[in-house]
């Protein structure tokens, strides 16, 4: 649902409000940015179909960008601020991009993008400008602030990694419907049915906005006519301050910052008034039983949980006190018919394990430019049934469990990082002869990035080796993903191939640290 509507009847209410600054955006000030950039960007020849990505911290005009290619028919892809320019500069030519809108807090990585990025003709820097962008506020200046005669509902493009490859583009058709017309979005009407979440809500982000949950959870709001406060990082303590200072009613986190919270001292924890929260929801990566029974008994029974994935493929759902009754679980399919199927795509009883599938009657995601991965992520006998490689069971009453991962995506801190990018870095090193990138447990962070590394012929291993391994890694990756550890070995298991065969590794790795 355009938040335009939210301008006209609440024109001065805070659609947010940025926790670092206190800086407010009302509903007018967001829709009549946007809509300038909107109008803008029409100027400038992007017609429905065309793509926008936006490089950013979490900045007081994020939305505007957003909303502007949501109520001008565009694809919005948001950006990794941490990425290195290459690997921005992958999604903003995978991505087709025709605009590439950043700040001047990136300008280091947006300056060397500009020769990455040929066919992305308008590039827009807020709050100044380098070489080879233009001051955005100088570009919009001159803009109406009123919506475009038709507002063609647009799509999000986020990328997902894979195991394999580089990351893919998760596309959706554009309905063609306008954006006054199309109604609450699926995150909308989960805030809004389930959560009871509504115009009063005061919802905290402290997550970076470039990741889908933050992204599109904050939209929601925003489509009902709440007010966002977004932090521009997490702390835990500031976490606890923003929910006193702004009486904040809903929050979302992951279970990384629920460990960070229950490791402050009890005097910090018991300093701030959170009598307003009403609900906590966590994603994104799986929470160990006992932090959040900490987390319930700390903050009371208003602890939800939800499982799905950027590809939007399906949804479970649990409460707190259903959870305390079945204590590991996501919870109950609220969208899309969950079935659970073994390597030959047969449905398996209650209680074995297999692949996650959901049959969700609507059009489908694909992988952008990726036909072959988007087969994958297909049932073989029925195609309306999708997967994004998460093997789990459920038990007799329809509670889903999930047990492991298909593949060796790395979950750290509730993020996505595959291998193979990390093993592709360090085998272009002269000093390496082959690496296995693998997560292994972490107490705070779910999953920390672990490399095994076998060197060339003659070359010693020491720690000064291991250092400049992962010094040579952070050139050219974002330094989440550069391995926390690095060991060597002199050999592999290998399949009959000659292939490397990781998983008898890693359970090594796992089997020592019991």
């Amino acid at each position: 649902m355009y938040p335009g509507r939210h301008a006209r009847t609440t024109p001065d209410k805070a659609a947010q409000i940025m926790a670092g600054t206190g800086e407010v955006t009302t509903y007018r000030e967001l829709d009549e940015g946007a809509n300038r950039l909107a109008r803008l960007l029409h100027d400038r020849g992007l017609r429905e179909g065309d793509h926008i990505s936006v490089l950013a911290e979490n900045h007081p005009r994020y939305y505007e960008a957003f909303w502007a290619a949501m109520t001008s028919g565009l694809y919005f892809t948001a950006i990794n601020r941490y990425l290195s320019p290459e690997e921005a500069a992958y999604l903003v030519n995978d991505s087709g991009s025709s605009a590439l809108i950043t700040t001047s807090a990136m300008a280091g990585t947006a300056a060397q993008m500009q020769d990455l990025i040929p066919d992305c003709r308008h590039r827009l820097m807020i709050d100044g400008a380098v070489e080879g962008f233009e001051p955005y506020d100088d570009a919009v200046a001159d803009m109406p602030g009123e919506p475009l005669p038709r507002l063609p509902k647009g799509e999000v493009m986020l990328y997902s990694s894979g195991t394999t490859g580089r990351p893919k583009g998760i596309k959706r058709a554009l309905t063609g419907v306008e954006a006054h017309d199309a109604g609450l979005s699926g995150i909308g009407m989960l805030e809004h049915y389930l959560l009871g979440m509504d115009e009063s809500s005061v919802y905290l982000t402290p997550a970076p906005l470039y990741h889908s949950a933050p992204l599109l959870w904050t939209a929601g709001v925003h489509e009902l006519g709440g007010t966002a406060v977004i932090m521009d990082r997490f702390d835990p303590e500031r976490f606890l301050a923003c929910v006193e200072q702004y009486s904040v009613t809903e929050s979302q986190l992951v279970p990384t910052m629920f460990i960070r919270l229950l490791k402050l001292p009890e005097e910090v924890r018991s300093r701030y008034d959170l009598s307003s929260l009403k609900m906590a929801v966590h994603a994104a990566a799986p929470c160990p039983v006992a932090v959040k029974e900490q987390m319930i008994e700390w903050w009371g029974p208003i602890i939800q949980e939800y499982y799905a994935a950027t590809e939007g493929s399906g949804l479970c759902f649990i409460g707190a006190e259903d959870w305390l009754g079945h204590k590991g679980s996501v919870g109950k399919a609220m969208v899309g018919t969950l079935h659970i199927c073994d390597d030959d795509g047969l449905e398996v009883p209650a209680g074995e394990p297999g692949l996650v599938y959901f049959d969700q009657q609507t059009p489908p995601f694909e992988y952008h430019g990726d036909p072959e991965k988007t087969r994958d992520s297909r049932h073989p006998e029925n195609q309306s049934w999708t997967t994004v490689g998460d093997v789990g069971y459920v038990d007799e009453e329809g509670y889903l469990y999930l047990t492991d991962r298909a593949t060796f995506m790395i979950i750290s801190g509730g993020v996505n990082i595959y291998p193979q990018e990390i093993e592709a870095c360090f085998a272009l090193h002269p000093k390496v002869a082959d690496v296995a990138v693998f997560g292994l447990p972490d107490e705070e962070m779910g999953e920390y990035v672990h490399a095994v590394v076998q060197l060339e012929e003659g070359v010693e291993a020491t720690e000064g080796l291991a250092e400049e391994l992962r010094a040579y890694a952070r050139q050219q990756l974002a330094d989440f993903k550069v391995p926390r550890a690095v060991d060597f070995r002199a050999d592999f298991p290998r399949l009959p191939t000659g292939k490397l065969y990781k998983k008898p590794l890693r359970e090594e790795y796992l089997a020592r640290r019991q």
